[in-house]
C-alpha cells in the first residue's frame, strides 16, 4: 500500500426476513453483532430488510409482509441500529438486485444450488414435518401403523412425552432412510401418502434460487465481510464461487466475500428448546414489563425439584440459562451457590430474571415508543437509507451491463 493512502474500507453487508415481530434470540444471534459492528469507522455497512427473500417460502399469503416490514424496522432503530453509521434500507426498493440475481442466474450450474444444503434439509423437514402432523392428529397409514407397532413391541413407556420423543426420533430415521435409499421424489411421496402439492407449495424456482439472489445481494454493493453463524458458510461459499466465475469469465469485477464469523448463543424459550417463533415460546423485543414477568413465570425449571430446599441443578435449568445472558456474573454465581444448596426457589429465582430482563428492554422500549408515535421518521429513515444503497448499487449495475454488453 502506498504512504499516506486510506486503507481499502471493510463493505460489510448483511440482511435479515420480514417474518414477524423480532426476540431475544434475534437480538443475542444476530442483533447484537451488528450494533458491535456499525461501531467499526473503516467499514461501510448496508443492513437490509429482505422482502424478496420472505416471499420464497411464503407467497402464499403476503398480506402481512408490509406489516411485518414495518415491525422488523422498529425493532432495528429500537435496539440501537444508527442510520448516521449504517445505511438501512429495505431489498425491493433497489431493483437493481433483481437485475443482478436475473444476469448470475444466467451463468450458476445448477448443480451447485441442487448441493445447498438449506434446499436439502428442506424437503426433509417437510415430510417430517407431515409425518408428526399425521400421528398427532391419530391419522393412521402402514407407515406410522408399523412404527407404532415397534414402539409397543420395544418399549414399555408411562410417560406421553417419552415416547413423542421416541416416535419423532423413529421418523427421523424413517425419513433419512427413504432420502438416502435412492428413491424418486414421486416414490417416496407414495409410500408416506404425502399429497405432492405439501412440496409444490416450497420447492419452487423462487427457492431453488434464492442463493443466487443472496450472491446478489452481497455482490451489488462488493461486499467484502459477511457476518454469519457456522451454519451459513456454505451461502457465503457459494456467492463466493459466482464471484470468481463472472471474475474469470468478463474480467475482475467482484471481490470474494470473506464470512465474518460471529458468536451466536442458543437463547431458550420458556419451555426449554431453542427460543422461535414456531415453538411460541419466545419473549419478544417489544414484549410489555407484565408480558415478561408472565412468560417467565411459566418457565420450566428443574423438574425433581419440588420443595424450595431441595437442592437444583442449575445446569440443566432453562431459567438458571436465560441468567447467563442477563444477570451480572456476581449475582449469577450467587444464584448458581443458593440453588444448589436449596436456599433460593425457583419463585424467586424467576423475579429476578424477570427484573433483569425488563431492565434490559426499558431503553429498547423507550425508542420504541418514540417511533411509534413518530412514524413519518421511521420510514424517512428507510426511505433515505434506500435511496443511498441504489446509488451504489447503480455503479456496480452500469459496470455489469458494460461487460456483459447489455443496456
Amino acid at each position: 500500500m502506498q504512504q499516506g493512502k486510506e486503507p481499502l474500507k471493510k463493505v460489510i453487508v448483511s440482511g435479515m426476513r420480514p417474518t414477524g415481530k423480532l426476540h431475544l434470540g434475534h437480538y443475542f444471534g444476530v442483533l447484537k453483532n451488528w450494533l458491535k459492528l456499525q461501531e467499526e469507522e473503516k467499514a461501510q455497512k448496508f443492513f437490509f430488510i429482505a422482502d424478496w427473500h420472505a416471499l420464497t417460502t411464503s407467497y402464499i399469503n403476503p398480506e402481512n409482509l408490509r406489516k411485518n416490514i414495518e415491525n422488523l424496522i422498529l425493532d432495528w432503530l429500537s435496539c440501537g441500529l444508527n442510520p448516521e453509521k449504517n445505511i438501512l434500507f429495505i431489498q425491493s426498493k433497489v431493483k437493481e438486485h433483481a437485475e443482478l440475481y436475473l444476469l448470475f442466474g444466467m451463468i450458476t450450474p445448477k448443480s451447485w444450488l441442487e448441493l445447498n444444503p438449506t434446499y436439502k434439509d428442506l424437503k426433509y423437514n417437510l415430510l417430517k414435518i407431515h409425518l408428526l402432523k399425521q400421528v398427532f392428529e391419530e391419522k393412521t397409514y402402514p407407515l406410522v401403523e408399523e412404527i407404532l407397532k415397534k414402539l409397543d413391541e420395544e418399549l414399555t413407556i408411562k410417560d406421553k412425552e417419552k415416547a413423542k420423543k421416541f416416535l419423532r426420533e423413529k421418523l427421523s430415521e424413517t425419513i433419512v432412510l427413504l432420502l438416502f435409499e435412492g428413491l424418486a421424489e414421486s416414490e417416496i411421496f407414495k409410500r408416506l401418502n404425502i399429497d405432492k402439492k405439501l412440496l409444490y407449495q416450497i420447492d419452487t424456482y423462487g427457492f431453488f434460487g434464492y442463493p443466487v439472489l443472496q450472491a446478489a445481494d452481497i455482490l451489488i454493493y462488493k461486499g467484502t465481510h459477511i457476518p454469519v453463524g457456522e451454519d451459513q458458510l456454505p451461502h457465503i461459499e457459494l456467492s463466493r464461487e459466482i464471484a470468481r466465475r463472472f471474475n474469470r469469465l468478463y474480467g475482475p469485477t467482484f471481490p470474494e466475500p470473506a464470512p465474518l464469523l460471529t458468536e451466536s448463543p442458543k437463547v431458550v424459550g420458556i419451555d426449554g428448546r431453542k427460543m422461535s417463533k414456531s415453538y411460541n415460546n419466545a419473549i419478544y423485543l417489544s414484549d410489555s414489563e407484565e408480558t415478561v414477568r408472565e412468560k417467565v413465570r411459566k418457565m420450566i425449571t428443574d423438574p425433581q425439584r419440588v420443595r424450595k430446599t431441595d437442592p437444583g441443578r442449575p445446569e440443566i435449568c432453562a431459567v438458571f440459562t436465560l441468567h447467563k445472558l442477563f444477570t451480572d456474573i456476581s449475582q449469577l454465581k450467587e444464584i448458581e451457590e443458593n440453588c444448589k444448596k436449596g436456599k433460593i426457589g425457583c419463585v424467586e429465582c424467576k423475579n429476578i430474571l424477570s427484573k433483569n430482563i425488563n431492565q434490559f428492554l426499558q431503553p429498547i422500549r423507550e425508542r420504541r415508543n418514540y417511533y411509534l408515535k413518530n412514524k413519518e421518521e421511521l420510514w424517512q429513515i428507510f426511505e433515505e437509507g434506500s435511496k443511498k444503497a441504489r446509488e451504489r448499487a447503480k455503479e456496480t449495475i452500469e459496470e455489469v451491463r458494460e461487460k456483459l454488453n447489455t443496456f
